[in-house]
């Protein structure tokens, strides 16, 4: 079985699948639409981060493909549909990189309050400011947490742990830790912090979210940072607000539109002001990060081809059913409508097999059953399972 891995994943998922019998090729940049379709037939596992999208148009070559695997937190890059109505699972890595962004985020809301890409640069221009003006420290301040999930949590644990007081806003009901005090609506949290930083998902309602009516609610002097995803704020805006020095700072990981590859030219219209940090969506870039992603991932993969285990799966019902000796495995992917494990049975039955152990689970217009049938099994029993009209897909794993 053969897996494409692209945008440079850590090697360790590759030696991981390596392991398991994969022959695995490795494309260090993203590749367009119609490059992805053109490499996507006889591929079983596709491996990708942020910069390739995943489109239904590519998904018509995937003749073999099996599972995706984002290897980062976001999957709005990828058809969800229509990979599940192909039956092609998908995973992603929702907690690996959390320290890494949390850790820029500190670093850049340190930097920002001190005023040191101001002072790095006048010290590289030979200019030697020691006074203490507009630098302040963090201790009292009170940030702003827009998205209160795994990284909008642990931000909120460490900014606390420095001596800011938090605030945060989330349209779900999410539990605050530590001393975080809940806003019950956006504008509240705009009105009232000293800085403000993004860490919402991708779904499609978050797109244009912040722009010119948000951050005239901002405070004079506030920063704000966008470490989550690129299309929730306008750009030309922000600028507007540095420029003027309603906003005192920012800091920038994502962007709307990013270079496919290294080496290609970032357009901005952030670049060239002196008081904002731009770095390329490196929030989850770590060492550490990349290589904990690169095995998770790559672990979810493997499982699910070799066992049909969907733990964390974002398109599929999550199952984990414990190996039995002597038994094959077969896992069913149907549509979810009434009577489909019913009919399932009924063809096992049929055929005088015997049922070890089974699964059932749905989500949305999918369903997905596992079952363990003893090792002498009649050859038509896949065949009449797979001519179900209710199968989307159906694999015989041992």
């Amino acid at each position: 079985m053969r897996a494409l891995l692209l945008e440079n994943v850590h090697p360790d998922a590759a030696a991981a699948l390596r392991g398991e019998g994969f022959e695995v090729e490795m494309v260090k940049s993203a590749l367009d639409p119609a490059e992805l379709a053109a490499r996507l037939a006889g591929v079983a596992l596709l491996g990708i981060r942020s910069k390739t999208d995943v489109t239904e148009a590519a998904l018509e070559h995937a003749d073999s493909l099996l599972a995706i695997g984002a290897f980062c937190i976001g999957t709005n890059q990828i058809d969800l549909p229509a990979a599940s109505q192909r039956g092609i699972a998908v995973f992603n890595a929702p907690f690996s990189n959390t320290r890494s962004v949390v850790e820029l985020a500190i670093a850049e809301i340190i930097a920002l309050t001190r005023r040191l890409t101001q002072k790095n640069a006048d010290m590289h221009a030979g200019i030697w400011d020691k006074s203490a003006s507009g630098a302040h420290e963090v201790r009292g301040r009170r940030i702003g947490i827009i998205g209160y999930g795994n990284i909008g949590a642990q931000l909120s644990v460490l900014a606390e742990a420095l001596g800011m007081s938090v605030s945060f806003f989330d349209t779900a009901d999410k539990l605050a830790l530590g001393n975080a005090r809940r806003c019950d609506s956006l504008e509240e949290l705009l009105r009232t912090c000293d800085i403000v930083t993004l860490h919402v998902d991708g779904r499609a309602t978050n797109a244009d979210m912040f722009g010119e009516e948000q951050f005239a609610l901002m405070r004079d002097g506030s920063l704000f940072l966008n470490l989550s995803r690129g299309f929730v704020v306008d750009h030309a805006a922000l600028r507007a607000h540095l420029e003027s020095g309603h906003i005192a700072g920012a800091a920038v990981d994502v962007f709307p539109e990013e270079p496919k590859a290294q080496g290609d030219e970032f357009v901005s219209v952030l670049r060239g002001l002196p008081n904002v940090i731009l770095t390329p969506h490196i929030g989850g870039s770590t060492e550490e990060a990349q290589q904990d992603i690169g095995r998770y991932v790559a672990g979810k993969l493997r499982d699910y081809v070799v066992d049909g285990t969907t733990t964390m799966s974002v398109n599929l019902p999550h199952l984990v059913l414990p190996a039995r000796a002597d038994t094959h495995r077969i896992v069913h992917l149907h549509q979810n409508v009434p009577g489909v494990l019913a009919t399932i049975n009924s063809v096992l039955a049929e055929h005088k097999v015997n049922i070890e152990g089974q699964l059932l689970g749905t989500r949305g217009e999918l369903g997905y059953a596992i079952t363990d049938i003893a090792v002498d099994y009649p050859a038509g029993v896949p065949d009449d399972l797979a001519a179900m009209p209710e199968t989307v897909r159906l694999r015989v794993l041992s």
